[in-house]
This record gives C-alpha cells, sequence and structure tokens, in this order.
C-alpha cells in the first residue's frame, strides 16, 4: 500500500521489557471513554521503571531557566534554534488549540530525523528539547520537544501522553505525542505533518504510553478472524 506521508527510519525500543514491567506491576484497569488507538489500558506503577524517561524529565527541570531566560530575551538563547523554537511558542500564544498543534507539528519536524548510536553512541537516549534542537533527534525525541513546547502554550500535563507504538505495517517501534481534546485524541508525529485523529491512525498498535505523573500499558482487543489461509505473503 503507497503511504501518503514521507518515510523516516523509525527509532528501536526494547519493546518486551518495557511492556512487562506494566503487565506483571500492579496495575489497574482504568476505565475511561477514549481508548487510545483502540486499546484497552492499564494504570502503571511507578516512573523509576522507566529511567530513560525520569532522566529526560531531570535534565528538562535543569533546561527550564534557559528556556524561560530565551523566552523573554533573544538575547538570552543559546543558539539560533532555540530562538527560533521559543519565537514560534511565542507566535501561537492565544490561537486556537487545534492551530496551535499543527503549527507546531510541522514547524518541529522540519528537523531532520538521526539515530542515537549517530548522535549519542548509545542505542537508545532519550533526548531533552536543547539536545533535540542543537542535534535533532529520533522519534521519541521529536515528541519529548512537542511534548515540553505545548506545555508550555498552557495544554494540561494530565492530557498529553508520549506513546511508544508498534508500526504494524512495518513491524517496527516508533513513539508519538497524543494529546486528549475535545472528546479526541490527536496524533502529532514525526512521520507526517498533520495533526491526525488516533481513530484515523490504524497502523499503530500501543504498547505504553507516560507523561510526568503517570504510566500506562496498553493491550489491543483481540479481533475474530476468517479460519484457514488467508494468502498473505511475508
Amino acid at each position: 500500500m503507497a503511504l501518503l506521508f514521507p518515510y523516516r527510519p523509525l527509532c528501536r525500543f526494547a519493546l518486551i521489557a518495557a511492556f512487562a514491567w506494566a503487565i506483571i506491576g500492579s496495575a489497574q484497569a482504568q476505565n475511561v471513554p477514549l481508548r487510545l488507538f483502540g486499546s484497552i489500558e492499564f494504570i502503571g506503577g511507578s516512573l523509576a521503571a522507566l529511567p530513560q524517561w525520569t532522566g529526560v524529565l531531570e535534565r528538562i527541570k535543569g533546561e527550564m531557566p534557559i528556556y524561560e531566560a530565551c523566552h523573554r530575551d533573544i538575547n538570552k538563547c543559546p543558539s539560533p534554534a532555540v530562538a527560533a523554537w521559543r519565537a514560534q511558542i511565542r507566535g501561537l500564544d492565544g490561537l486556537p488549540r487545534r492551530q496551535q498543534m499543527a503549527e507546531l507539528n510541522r514547524f518541529l519536524n522540519r528537523w531532520t530525523y538521526r539515530l542515537d548510536q549517530e548522535n549519542f553512541n548509545v542505542e537508545d537516549y532519550w533526548a531533552s528539547p536543547l539536545e533535540f534542537l542543537a542535534r535533532s533527534g529520533d522519534c521519541e525525541d521529536y515528541a519529548i520537544v512537542k511534548y515540553v513546547s505545548l506545555k508550555a502554550l498552557g495544554f494540561p500535563v494530565e492530557k498529553m501522553r508520549i506513546v511508544v507504538v508498534r508500526d504494524v505495517l512495518r513491524n517496527i517501534a516508533h513513539a508519538v505525542l497524543a494529546v486528549y481534546i475535545d472528546n479526541d485524541i490527536l496524533i502529532m508525529d514525526s512521520l507526517f505533518e498533520g495533526v491526525l485523529s488516533h481513530k484515523f491512525v490504524t497502523f499503530y498498535s500501543p504498547q505504553y504510553s507516560v507523561n510526568e505523573n503517570k504510566r500506562w500499558a496498553h493491550i489491543m482487543p483481540i479481533i475474530s478472524r476468517p479460519s484457514g489461509n488467508l494468502g498473505v505473503s511475508r
């Protein structure tokens, strides 16, 4: 099937291990009206089970004074890229939420995708916004800088999640930002410019999701399929 968005290489995650902590831990079902990508979700335990995420949260906390100083005075920005980022956020202030998301998604997707191995000489590294703006990054790094940007625009943390998914078309791990808004879940993805409802992004199977307060595990419901050989080539 031809895709309507440009392909970029996707990042790799240790999905099996990350998924296991949420199922084995003291998880409990969450009764919510919206089911992310149609999944059944469970609230996990401590964020300490995700050291990559807690580590980047600490670095973001340390960077906050730089964001704020740059936001007030362009001369205090550490680089042109950071100045452009903060100018983008200032320019979006007061616009409708969906417009803020769409313009921010287009702006940050201009950064070139780069693997963690290339940037940091490690297999998996979750970059802070300043690190991303200096070096670019891979899929979860786009999601992180978008999360921080929307938070600066006043989006509630409890309405946002970074979601690690399985791209079932390519059988590859990926990460996106999900935003709960207007009784829908909108997806900000590094693979395409538009901000789409999760209902129309049917090729992702969520593994886990996280914000700075909680983490969730996700299971896709079993769908009955006709028996017999369907003639699907691999």
